[in-house]
Order: C-alpha cells, then sequence, then structure tokens
C-alpha cells in the first residue's frame, strides 16, 4: 500500500453509493420496528429503490420512518461488489447472478469493517511497533476483497476477526498508553441507560460496551476505544470524540449529538443532530 495522510480516509473504505447496484437496499433484510416500517425480505428490492439504483427518498428517510437507513454504512463493499466482484455488471443484467451478489456483500461489508479499524491503527503513531503486522494484515485482507465470489463466500470472517483483533488491542493499549493519568476500563461493560454526564473517560476502553440510550453528554471521550461499543441513542450533546479510538460512522450516525459535540477530523457530524 502506498503511503497516505490518512488510511482511514482512503476513497476504498468511503461509500460510493454512484458506483453501487444498491445491494443495502436488496440484499439485507429488515422488519417493521422503529427503524423501519415495512418488512422486506433479503434479495427484495425496498420499495424505495429506483431504476439508476438511488434512494428515492434519501433525504426523506427519517421522516419517512427509515431510521435504520441512516445509521448504515457499507464501509465502501457496495462498490467492491458491484464494480470488482462483479466486474460493473448488475444483479437486473444478470439476474442469474443475484444471489451471489447479495451473499457477497454482506461478506466483502464485514471484511471492510476490519479494513477500516485497521487503516485506523494505521493512523496511530503510537502504535508505531505493530504498523508492520497491521499492514501486511491489510493487505491480505484487502486482496481477499478483490477475489472471486466463489471465495468470498467461503471466507471465515470470525477467523479473521480472531486473527486482527489481537494487532488492534495492542494498538490501543500504545496509543492510550500516552494519555496521562488513569485510564477506566468499561470493556464489554452493560452501561445500557446510565447516567455518565460530565464522565472523564479520556483513554478509557469501551470496547464491546452497551451504551443505549446512555448519557454521555458533556463528556470527555478523548481517545478513549469505542470499538464495537452500542452507541445507540448514546446522548453525546456536549461530548468530546477527538481521537477516539475506531469510532465508526454507523456509530456516530445511531447516537444523539449536538452542535457542541466535537467529532473526530475523519467523520461528518450526522445531519439529523440538533443544532
Amino acid at each position: 500500500m502506498s503511503e497516505r495522510t490518512s488510511y482511514a480516509a482512503q476513497p476504498d473504505l468511503q461509500a460510493d453509493c454512484g458506483s453501487c447496484f444498491g445491494l443495502c437496499c436488496v440484499a439485507l433484510p429488515f422488519s417493521r420496528s422503529s427503524d423501519f416500517p415495512v418488512d422486506k425480505s433479503a434479495g427484495a428490492p425496498c420499495g424505495n429503490l429506483q431504476e439508476d439504483f438511488r434512494c428515492g427518498i434519501h433525504r426523506r428517510l427519517r421522516d419517512q420512518g427509515y431510521n435504520g437507513c441512516t445509521v448504515f454504512d457499507c464501509f465502501g463493499a457496495g462498490q467492491k461488489v458491484s464494480q470488482v466482484t462483479f466486474k460493473g455488471i448488475s444483479w437486473r443484467e444478470e439476474p442469474e447472478s443475484a444471489r451471489a451478489m447479495y451473499e457477497a456483500f454482506p461478506v466483502v461489508r464485514q471484511l471492510h469493517e476490519l479494513l477500516k479499524y485497521i487503516a485506523q491503527a494505521l493512523d496511530l503513531p503510537a502504535a508505531g511497533p505493530v504498523h508492520g503486522d497491521l499492514r501486511r494484515a491489510y493487505e491480505r485482507l484487502d486482496a481477499l476483497t478483490r477475489d472471486t465470489a466463489g471465495t468470498l463466500l467461503v471466507v471465515d470472517v470470525d477467523a479473521l476477526r480472531g486473527e486482527v483483533n489481537p494487532l488492534l488491542l495492542r494498538a490501543s493499549e500504545l496509543a492510550r498508553a500516552a494519555v496521562p493519568g488513569r485510564k477506566k476500563n468499561h470493556r464489554g461493560a452493560q452501561l445500557m441507560g446510565s447516567r455518565l454526564r460530565g464522565a472523564k473517560l479520556r483513554g478509557a476502553s469501551l470496547r464491546g460496551a452497551l451504551l443505549i440510550a446512555a448519557d454521555l453528554s458533556g463528556s470527555d471521550l478523548r481517545d478513549a476505544d469505542l470499538i464495537g461499543a452500542d452507541m445507540r441513542d448514546t446522548d453525546l450533546c456536549g461530548a468530546d470524540l477527538r481521537g477516539a479510538l475506531f469510532l465508526t460512522q454507523p456509530q456516530l450516525n445511531a447516537a444523539r449529538g449536538d452542535a457542541r459535540t466535537k467529532v473526530p477530523q475523519t467523520l461528518e457530524r450526522p445531519r439529523h443532530w440538533a443544532d
């Protein structure tokens, strides 16, 4: 991989809906709930999907009850499967390839999520001691995402995740070691609905923590490890997330924030957040 200003910001890991065949709107199922107004089975096109593979209500998704769509991010897997795996030939042009395309998409999406985490770790200067192993892991996974559909469908993603996670954990430890003071450990903690307003969590481990509807308003989350944390409806109003480790756009999109919330430069402030 060539040197870049930021590994995590590279285009391959950013969703490009214009180069995708609407795979998230077809391949994935959803059920009537607070996130979706209707049921849809896997492989059935969403009723809002247009002929050009664009969403007909993209700017009105939340108004129409499709909150689940606004928190989803394929990390660039959609265009990878559309343009690389299936060489730009859509499921409408070749219906016989549709099933393989739909099955390959979630696999590549998981691989791209792993690539995103590795890329973020490669952007951490303090994680230099593991950068060599991280680059090798990145190159291996990236090559795998460019393989054939047949190969992708038999990939053991859990096994790959098990190989990558120790590297990410070590990168996190190295980065957080540079944060002054004692760091809190809430790894895997059940903090649903917890009142943590103004909490001092700089450099803390919140890996896999359940933060659903937790009040983290005004909290200091700088350099905290948030990989896999469930942040649905988490109150981040006024919180400081600068430098947060392994924070993703879907996590931010699922949370609540406002104009005072400080987010990492590599992520976007969700449009639905309060002004």
